[in-house]
């Protein structure tokens, strides 16, 4: 089966996002193409083309794709799309933003958050928060699919593919970029990071986010809150990992003061080691825990903090 991908990245480098995306589009082949839009980005084509399982960069690079708006983007894929049997994006805000125009222009259904891919026409996804799974099939000429990136492993580089001047249409006039506010840290991103330490509402307050700050220091990891956190105020949105935040698989994953909603669950059931610490015996989030920690988190925290100090 001949599969797209479409690559994110940022003008500069690649979102890791798309060597998983990658990954799950080889699972039907060999295969695969490679669509890089942007600006001034022959570099990311030049990388693109090192991953491993990639046939063929296609590189459209103008000033109307500098910042990726889906007006813009949704008709070079749709233009491509009549190439190949199945188009992959990474199902993050990129993706989720260009993919369903991308459908409307083809008439065809989106296939969304896919964590498994079956056969050429059958996939799994997360239904109810993720606490069902749903098996769903296409019978469409052209599959539109946005994958989970934290179900499929990182694409290895080694590859040589070709690569060859992509469709370019002029902008649409549809939308238009007005600025882009990012968060600067020196922690790890939380979406990439092998360790992340979350708080919840019982933190109490956005001051004792400094425990789990010094905490994180201490295991070079990402901070991450769970939406109660995050609506009271404690911290920005940014921090939010759930269903309706970021979706996060970290080698170890630490939750404190969290109780553990389903939608909290959503976003990090999926981490290798989890631990909770929480003062509450019967919180759910210790179902799923690997090692739980019943105590009141602000000796629980600090003890830990210190012993990582020895």
């Amino acid at each position: 089966m001949n599969s797209l991908v479409i690559a994110e990245h940022s003008n500069i480098e690649l979102k890791p996002s798309t060597l998983n995306t990658v990954t799950a589009a080889r699972i039907l082949g060999d295969d695969i193409d490679l669509l890089i839009a942007g600006k001034n980005c022959g570099a990311i084509a030049d990388e693109g083309a090192k991953i491993s399982g990639i046939a063929h960069v296609w590189l459209t690079d103008g000033p109307e794709y500098e910042h990726q708006l889906a007006e813009n983007m949704a008709p070079i894929i749709a233009d491509l799309a009549s190439n190949y049997s199945h188009v992959f994006a990474p199902s993050s805000t990129f993706g989720k933003n260009i993919m369903p125009r991308v459908a409307a222009l083809l008439d065809v259904q989106q296939i969304s958050d896919v964590v498994a891919v079956e056969s050429e026409d059958t996939f799994v996804r997360p239904i109810y928060a993720g606490n069902a799974m749903a098996t769903v099939r296409s019978n469409d000429s052209v599959k539109l699919i946005t994958v989970r990136t934290t179900a499929f492993k990182a694409a290895e580089m080694g590859g040589k593919a070709k690569q060859e001047i992509g469709p370019c249409k002029e902008d649409s006039g549809l939308s238009g970029f007005v600025k882009r506010e990012l968060s600067k840290s020196e922690r790890p991103e939380l979406t990439a990071a092998k360790v992340i330490v979350s708080g919840g509402r019982g933190m109490q307050n956005g001051e004792n986010f400094a425990l789990l700050e010094a905490l994180a220091d201490k295991l070079g990891a990402a901070v991450g809150a769970s939406r109660a956190a995050v609506d009271a105020g404690f911290v920005p949105n940014d921090y939010q990992v759930g269903q309706t935040g970021k979706i996060v698989a970290p080698e170890l994953y630490i939750a404190v003061g969290i109780s553990g909603a389903i939608q909290h669950l959503a976003g990090m059931k999926d981490s290798k080691v989890i631990v909770a610490i929480n003062k509450d015996e019967d919180a759910p989030i210790f179902q799923i825990a690997d090692y739980g920690v019943v105590g009141d988190l602000f000796k629980v925290v600090p003890e830990l903090t210190a012993e990582l100090d020895k």
